[in-house]
């Protein structure tokens, strides 16, 4: 059952457009809730970046990522899970912008 929470999560970050993986990626890195293993200020960074690369609206203006509703509902799925399936979720995460970009 818990293996199936991670597996649910993938499959909805597989179907998110790029922007909103890197979206999910900074409020991941940012949230104290999230209590992932890695070095959050650098996945940070490399979020940050990736996201002014390819989104004008996040360089120019502040960002209220509650009004994107699928990162929202990912972000409270990962904070429903245990340290280990969060980790497990970050790293996919990371890996999956990683080769996109």
């Amino acid at each position: 059952m818990e293996e199936n929470k991670v597996e649910n999560v993938i499959n909805i970050i597989k179907d998110m457009n790029t922007k909103d993986k890197l979206r999910l990626g900074i409020c991941l890195t940012t949230s104290d809730w999230a209590n992932i293993l890695y070095d959050k200020t650098e996945m940070y960074e490399k979020f940050d970046t990736m996201l002014k690369e390819v989104d004008k609206e996040y360089r120019t203006t502040l960002i209220n990522f509650a009004k994107y509703k699928l990162v929202m509902f990912t972000m409270t799925k990962v904070m429903e899970m245990q340290e280990v399936e969060r980790n497990k979720v970050a790293l996919y995460l990371f890996n999956s912008v990683k080769h996109t970009v």
